[in-house]
């Protein structure tokens, strides 16, 4: 597939996203940076954080109503660093559609446009020599699990696992069928709506995969500790499937 950035938008560092500024607190080797992913078409603000010699690229579709600034995405991103994944927190949505969404609503629950967001980003990942080799993951948050489905779907060569939090995987769920990478549906065991939507998604899974119920938890882990089992899980999760090779279809 043909890149979305134009040959004049390159970087310096990134050869394809803008870096905008880059923070001493890392060790020696490992890359943090504020970038611009896609700047020749939404220019969407991203935080890039790459591990030297990261085992694997972890990319996050946050929920409606929030943004790369999630500080529950932040904290499973900061578990998944400290077990030598790269992540990729970006906002989906720019600016500007923030605020027509903000009083119509029209793009939060829009899957089609938010999952060919996400593909477009999972793309350019894909395609920059500063990532060859390393597998891509995606995790998502309520909306943002049914749009990373569907990139998953949409890209089997290229996603290799996801992890969903507290996901609408119904959302997605024409696109169930072609996902070919390893995935784990965590939802906490207070969220009963969304437990159902959960177990009625992986009954559509063709690959391997698992529905964890974290206990105590309600829609948002905002009960002590559970976010905490979910950043452990996803960690434990992205480490065992996150390989080299192709994502597989699980076995008829």
């Amino acid at each position: 597939m043909a890149s979305a950035f134009p040959a004049g938008a390159w970087g310096k560092k990134f050869c394809g996203w803008t870096s905008v500024s880059q923070s001493p607190l890392w060790h020696a080797g490992d890359m943090d940076e504020q970038i611009v992913v896609l700047p020749g078409g939404p220019g969407l603000d991203a935080d890039l954080h790459l591990p030297a010699g990261a085992r694997g690229m972890v990319v996050f579709a946050h929920g409606s109503g929030s943004s790369r600034r999630s500080g529950r995405n932040i904290l499973v991103a900061r578990e998944l660093q400290q077990a030598g994944l790269g992540t990729l927190l970006f906002d989906l949505l720019t600016a500007q559609e923030e605020r027509r969404d903000a009083v119509d609503a029209s793009l939060r629950f829009d899957i089609g446009f938010l999952t060919e967001r996400l593909t477009a980003v999972v793309d350019e990942v894909a395609a920059r020599p500063q990532f060859a080799g390393l597998p891509v993951g995606l995790f998502g948050a309520s909306t943002g699990a049914a749009a990373a489905l569907g990139t998953a779907a949409a890209r089997p060569g290229v996603v290799r696992a996801v992890v969903s939090r507290g996901g609408r995987p119904d959302l997605a769920a024409s696109a169930l069928p072609g996902v070919r990478a390893p995935t784990l549906l965590l939802v906490g065991s207070l969220d009963e709506q969304v437990i159902a939507y959960n177990e009625q998604a992986a009954a559509r899974l063709p690959a391997e995969h698992k529905l964890s119920i974290v206990p105590g938890a309600t829609h948002l882990f905002s009960e002590p500790g559970t976010l905490e089992e979910v950043a452990r899980q996803a960690a434990a999760w992205f480490s065992r499937t996150l390989q080299t090779g192709p994502a597989q279809a699980a076995p008829a």
